[in-house]
């Protein structure tokens, strides 16, 4: 199902969207909003801790599929070979993707698609413990994330890594999931905007127009983050709204209105309804609840 949007015109209140596709300047005007498919993303970081409650848990998920409301991505963990999994991958990557191949079968003929949650840039080479993304595209996957936050922390992925990270995926035919957002100190400092616009330009740099509208782009407020702490759904649309406009100066605007951008701060079943209704949230990238089979579905299956 496609998203409808909705905008406010000036004295004349809320007006759906037509079939015209609208520049990101009309949408601060009094022309309606860009039609954008929702995408919803279970970003499962290293769980759950076994073969087993992998498969479970992708079942209840795959399970609830049939009505969502848009697209679903699941990014299982990788590391080692999973038993039996079909179909059978090439001898260079079948041991380092613990969860991909049997999440893969489960999925298959749902809605779901399959994601990985992060590669290296080189295609091959004595890079020990690093994944290609031919690798995870031979395993069926079609989403990567890139820049995701603890990633850029704990692993230092610096913008130079996730700029090519984002290149590399494209390159392979696959679609990036480019994470963005602010640290509490920044955010406290009021650098949010500035630390997203940097974000994008030096992530996005070399990336075409027409590779820019493949894109997904996330924004994680990384103090938002299992902290307790929330970001409500008007201050993520600012920035959202923000994102969107920074990418119409980057590329264009039709670029910018066909973009979608995630919003992802521990999303949960009683907040998913109200980000979901913002004009420019376009879907969630979702951390814990994305491991609990009954709440991820509600997510899935938002108003």
């Amino acid at each position: 199902m496609i998203k409808t949007l909705l905008c406010l015109a000036p004295a004349l209140g809320l007006v759906a969207r037509g079939p015209a596709l609208p520049t990101y300047a009309a949408r601060a005007g009094v022309a309606p909003m860009a039609m954008r498919t929702s995408v919803i993303g279970g970003n499962w970081k290293m769980n759950p801790t076994s073969l087993a409650d992998a498969k479970e848990l992708a079942t209840v998920v795959a399970a609830e599929t049939a009505d969502m409301p848009g697209e679903a991505i699941i990014f299982p963990p990788r590391g080692a070979r999973v038993p039996g999994a079909r179909p059978r991958p090439p001898a260079h990557s079948t041991r380092r993707f613990p969860f991909i191949g049997a999440v893969s079968e489960i999925i298959k003929d749902t809605k779901l698609h399959l994601g990985a949650q992060s590669c290296f840039f080189e295609d091959s080479g004595a890079y020990t413990g690093a994944v290609a993304a031919s690798m995870v595209k031979s395993m069926g996957v079609t989403y990567i994330l890139t820049g995701h936050s603890e990633r850029r922390s704990l692993f230092m992925d610096d913008d130079t890594a996730v700029n090519k990270k984002t290149l590399k995926v494209l390159e392979s035919g696959m679609i990036p999931v480019l994470c963005i957002g602010e640290t509490k100190d920044e955010y406290d400092a009021g650098l949010c905007e500035s630390v997203c616009a940097i974000q994008l330009a030096k992530d996005l740099a070399g990336v075409s127009a027409e590779d820019m509208k493949k894109i997904v782009i996330a924004y994680e407020p990384v103090w938002a983050i299992g902290t307790g702490l929330v970001c409500p759904s008007d201050k993520a649309q600012e920035v959202h709204k923000f994102i969107r406009s920074k990418l119409a100066s980057m590329y264009d605007e039709a670029t910018a209105d066909a973009v979608r951008i995630q919003y992802g701060g521990s999303v949960t079943p009683d907040s998913v309804d109200e980000l979901m209704s913002m004009p420019d949230i376009d879907g969630c990238l979702v951390g814990g609840a994305s491991l609990v089979g009954d709440k991820f579905a509600r997510i899935l299956n938002y108003k």
